[in-house]
């Protein structure tokens, strides 16, 4: 009996999903738990997995191209089963995205006569005044179009590291390329073709500019920070803390760790001491609900990622209950698994308050957008050496600038006012922390 194969919804906030790759082609032979697919989901890449066995018959959706959750996107079948009764159903399916291209300006005149169009890939051999190139090697595996099988991290690999990606030779399944292959062909040398040089004269007519398609995340950030700062009632609150002994905490406890090869950074203290305020003032480790106001006894706190294509906020579950090195070690491990897209769901959601610190990048003040339906987020500006009045002389002292972006439905500004003096207090005696 045939099986469709749906686009499922692997993540709890998926609406619809991009094809990045089949894994397997037309005519090939599935068993139930065989991976078919990997699919860009709002928050990561994941696979799809077939739910039944025969014979991959047909593909509706192929790379690029996108689909509602719960549309018809394959037929698994018998190899002689008729399935001519089966198509794609769920509205809005894209069989397949073409590449963004630049668009040309228009001309004044409307009898000027067309000019080839930029593109952000290499132009079909059949486009019209295309110069003749001379072949490039064929890819070591590909898949459906001549797509070289790989994982998105190896593409990524491949993009930063300048390696010619159809010229690599994989060693993962089926011949797919992997992390290891891309390491080992720069070691070898494999660069990509060099980019053309810029021409100099702008030429009147020419391609000014390219629409690059959104991706599943892009679309899923526009739609959550839309329901956040039109709807949600916010009010922002800043203190300058002073570091000085945050610093000497870092040195006195990473001198303790040296031994384990393990170290904390300052971001790490922060969400310590973050988690350890929000212990304390449970009305702004809340959720606003219709109806109701929910506060949380546990800390889960979201710690804000950049990645490729947008951001994502990892879940350290319990932040209050785990020592400092503890933190550092889990906080590393989402962040770099945030990076290649590889978080499952439950590592992505259920926070009760978040943390997004633009400090590394010299930011030294910001406002963070709430992530609804949490009541409050932290911007962490740059800790630099400032001079201050401290009891009637200048000093010189490490400060960072933290701002609180504030639920007024939830938060009052005295409630989040007393929240960040404790915030403070602990920062500038991080001994107040254990308590």
């Amino acid at each position: 009996m045939a099986t469709k194969v749906h686009m499922e919804a692997l993540s709890p906030t998926m609406e619809e999903g991009q094809l990045v790759q089949w894994l397997r082609a037309e005519g090939d032979s599935v068993a139930s738990g065989d991976v078919l697919a990997e699919i860009e989901t709002d928050k990561a890449t994941m696979e799809l997995v077939a739910r039944g066995d025969g014979v991959l018959r047909k593909i509706f959706v192929g790379p690029g191209g996108t689909a509602p959750v719960g549309a018809v996107i394959a037929v698994i079948a018998g190899k002689d089963e008729d399935i001519s009764g089966i198509d794609s159903s769920g509205g809005g399916v894209v069989a397949a995205a073409a590449p963004p291209t630049a668009l040309a300006a228009k001309a004044e005149a409307p009898e000027a006569p067309p000019v080839p169009r930029a593109s952000a890939t290499p132009p079909a051999p059949s486009a019209p005044k295309a110069p003749a190139t001379p072949s490039a090697p064929a890819p070591a595996a590909a898949g459906n179009g001549g797509r070289v099988k790989a994982s998105p991290l190896a593409r990524r690999l491949a993009e930063d590291m300048g390696v010619d990606l159809a010229r690599v030779q994989g060693s993962g399944p089926g011949g797919r390329v992997v992390k290891r292959d891309i390491e080992a062909a720069k070691v070898a040398g494999i660069a990509a073709p060099a980019a053309p040089a810029p021409a100099a004269v702008w030429v009147p007519n020419e391609a000014e500019y390219t629409d690059v398609p959104s991706s599943q995340m892009r679309k899923t950030i526009a739609k959550r920070l839309a329901t956040s700062i039109g709807p949600v009632p916010t009010f922002y609150l800043t203190v300058d803390v002073d570091m000085t002994r945050v610093v000497a905490a870092r040195a006195s406890i990473n001198a303790m760790l040296e031994k384990q090869g393990l170290k904390v950074s300052i971001n790490d203290l922060v969400l310590k001491a973050v988690a350890g305020a929000l212990r304390r003032h449970p009305e702004c480790n809340a959720q606003w609900h219709d109806g109701f106001i929910r506060r949380f006894h546990a800390v889960h706190l979201g710690v804000a990622v950049a990645i490729g294509d947008g951001l994502i906020t990892p879940v350290v579950k319990n932040a209050h209950a785990k020592g400092i090195a503890q933190l550092s070690a889990e906080v590393r491990e989402l962040a770099g698994r945030a990076k290649e897209r590889k978080l499952q769901p439950e590592e992505y959601t259920g926070s009760t308050f978040s943390v997004s610190n633009l400090g590394m990048l010299g930011i030294q003040e910001f406002t963070a957008i709430i992530n609804p339906p949490e009541a409050g987020i932290l911007a962490i500006g740059a800790m630099e050496e400032r001079a201050v009045v401290v009891d009637g002389a200048v000093v010189v002292q490490p400060r960072m600038r933290i701002t609180m972006s504030c639920d007024h439905r939830v938060i009052d500004g005295a409630t989040g006012a007393v929240f960040l003096q404790t915030l403070q207090g602990m920062l500038e005696e991080p001994a107040a922390i254990l308590l």
